[in-house]
């Protein structure tokens, strides 16, 4: 093949890359001028008035936050922090850890700042398909007034349907989502250049001047607006979150090649028009709009915000499995929803929470603007939980020079800080949601992890070493029967429990037995050729042998499919014909103070409600064999 059409093909593939990364990646940022600037002008920040200076410098901030925190901090930065390919902040803290001393303060509080990460996007995940839905249907407001009683009802039947049809997957959907979300980009890039036009004078508000003597002119204002003014860049974390699925590249040239010059043309046509008629500031999105194009603008609106929606549940999917696997959660229940796309997933616990969180959030606080209160904290707190932990990265892996770090350190903060900060003065009026939800996300990581640790520590003084087992069986009345026998184990230093229950009451044992370990790893996946390491235990005689199956935290745990690579590697083994034995472990809580009650009693629940694991492992239900046994906790 010539280089020519080596180059044509890669470059259609970095093409195809880009325009699905419009529709997964930036949707959430991408339907931010429905709201942002609202908020800015509205009656919570009414001392942001409709005068050249104020505006001037409110477009100014919005710019210049957009590109240092977006342009800058993700896309040139952030994003070259990648763990194997994948992103995320609880990704960055394992990479983080890695990197750092084992066992020392720095090593303990980089895994708390990625648990504290992962638990404030689960608050987004709740507030963005609140929030963004019902900007875009509160654009029929403008067009029909007396359509507005309608628009918490509607609101809800799309939610509803939204979450319904996730067990059915997006992999269809998925396909239009980057071509509706470039007409997206477009038109608001068009609205925009339609107000530019007439009322040029507003493009002086992209000198940074502007912005700097709006905060000097109006120290207060300005620190009021700040909490508004993040509403621009809701969404940046995605752009590292979703890099697994399409990489850096074609990320980078959507954002720069639409989405950031969309995005800036939106903000600076609102900004005139604010200029031209102040009473715009209620709704300056769609007054942008013709009165012919209002209701298309509304449909249009509604579609991406359903798919800025579908974006970060999908992105819960994802942080949920990944903590599981890190060992931060229960075994989840997770349902693939397409066969040649592993990332496409649907797993119902997580949906059902979500969706009565949103549901929720939707008739308490009823309209976009007052869920902007509360979306901000989420939102800042995960930006500076990344940038503490991509400063502690680059120290320790990259070796920057401290001046460096300094100076990177001294850009992000002094925005996010300032943010951060803003948006505490909202926490009385509904801040305290996703600061409410992450705590209570955290709090279940933390103990779940800590409870596991503990039953483990208690399951294996209860199951004995293997190595003692192995000898015994040399001199045990134990008959050997035909078959083989796969026995499901953490690992291979301990008899399973199942393994040793069936030898002691039923005084039998396989000719052929597996132990058989399925090992998450801190990467997103593990080639097929290192899926599978063998280690025969004793004697050949005792016909024990244990198996060890790499899994990276995007890998599905299909046990059977393992092993038949085992058994193609040269392992005498036949998935189709041997039984599965699992040890089903039942906690019972004791009266030891090594956790107090009230976290017992949590990770009782939380174990009650992990996915059967047969299910988890993808196991034949025929050939399956379930023993139990009792650990107190």
């Amino acid at each position: 093949m010539s280089n020519e059409a080596t180059t044509g093909h890669k470059r259609a593939g970095m093409m195809t890359l880009a325009v699905g990364a419009l529709g997964v990646v930036f949707g959430d940022i991408g339907t931010s001028p429905l709201y942002a600037l609202q908020t800015v002008f509205s009656i919570d920040h009414n001392h942001v008035h409709a005068s050249p200076s104020d505006v001037y410098g409110v477009i100014s901030l919005v710019f210049w936050s957009i590109t240092v925190v977006v342009s800058v901090k993700y896309v040139l930065f952030i994003l070259r922090a990648d763990n194997d390919g994948e992103g995320g902040v609880m990704a960055l803290a394992h990479l983080t850890r890695q990197v750092v001393r084992p066992g020392g303060r720095r090593f303990v509080v980089v895994m708390i700042l990625g648990v504290l990460g992962a638990s404030l996007f689960y608050g987004d995940s709740v507030i963005t398909p609140a929030i963004s839905v019902m900007s875009a249907i509160e654009g029929l407001e403008v067009p029909a007034p007396s359509l507005s009683h309608w628009v918490v009802p509607l609101g809800a039947i799309i939610i509803a349907g939204l979450f319904l049809v996730q067990r059915f997957g997006t992999a269809l959907v998925g396909k239009f989502f980057g071509p509706v979300m470039i007409v997206w980009f477009l038109v608001i890039g068009l609205l925009g250049v339609a107000k530019i036009v007439p009322h040029p004078a507003i493009l002086k508000s992209l000198l940074p001047t502007y912005a700097v003597q709006f905060v000097v002119d109006r120290p207060i204002v300005a620190f009021i607006a700040m909490g508004a003014v993040v509403l621009a860049i809701t969404g940046a974390e995605a752009l590292y979150a979703d890099m697994g699925h399409f990489g850096k590249a074609p990320i980078r040239r959507a954002w720069f090649g639409l989405v950031f010059p969309c995005l800036s043309l939106n903000y600076l046509g609102q900004g005139a028009l604010i200029l031209d008629k102040p009473s715009a500031i209620s709704n300056p999105f769609f007054i942008m709009a013709p009165d012919w194009a209002q209701i298309p603008l509304v449909v249009l609106a509604t579609v991406a915000t359903v798919i800025a929606s579908q974006a970060v549940i999908s992105g819960a999917y994802s942080v949920s499995r990944q903590a599981e696997r890190l060992g931060y959660l229960p075994k989840l229940t997770v349902r693939h929803t397409s066969e040649s796309e592993g990332g496409q997933i649907y797993v119902p616990a997580v949906n059902w929470v979500l969706f009565a969180g949103v549901m929720l959030l939707l008739l308490v606080f009823r309209s976009s603007d007052r869920l902007a209160t509360a979306y901000g904290l989420a939102v800042t707190g995960t930006f500076l939980l990344t940038s503490t932990l991509f400063l502690v990265y680059a120290e320790s892996a990259w070796h920057w020079a401290r001046w460096k770090l300094i100076l990177v350190g001294v850009i992000f903060f002094s925005f996010e800080i300032t943010y951060f900060l803003a948006n505490m003065t909202k926490v009385v009026h509904g801040g305290w949601l996703p600061m409410l939800i992450a705590i209570c996300v955290a709090t279940s990581m933390l103990t779940w992890r800590r409870g596991s640790q503990i039953v483990t520590e208690r399951r294996t003084a209860k199951e004995g070493p293997l190595s003692d087992f192995v000898d015994w069986l040399h001199t045990a009345p134990v008959t050997r029967v035909p078959g083989t026998s796969v026995y499901m184990h953490p690992y291979t230093r301990t008899v399973p429990l199942a393994l040793r229950e069936n030898v002691l009451f039923n005084h039998v044992i396989h000719e052929d037995v597996f132990i058989v370990s399925a090992v998450s790893h801190n990467v997103p996946h593990v080639p097929d050729e290192d899926r599978v390491e063998v280690e025969v235990l004793g004697d050949p005689y005792d016909a024990i042998t244990a198996l060890k199956l790499n899994f990276g935290f995007q890998d599905d745990q299909d046990v059977p499919r393992a092993l038949r690579l085992a058994a193609d590697q040269g392992v005498n083994i036949d998935p189709d014909e041997v039984y599965y034995f699992l040890s089903r472990i039942t906690v019972h809580r004791d009266r030891d103070k090594i956790m107090p009650h009230w976290r017992k009693r949590l990770f009782l629940a939380m174990a009650h409600n992990a996915a059967n694991p047969a299910e988890y492992y993808r196991l034949p239900e025929p050939r399956t064999i379930v023993m139990g046994a009792q650990v107190k906790f």
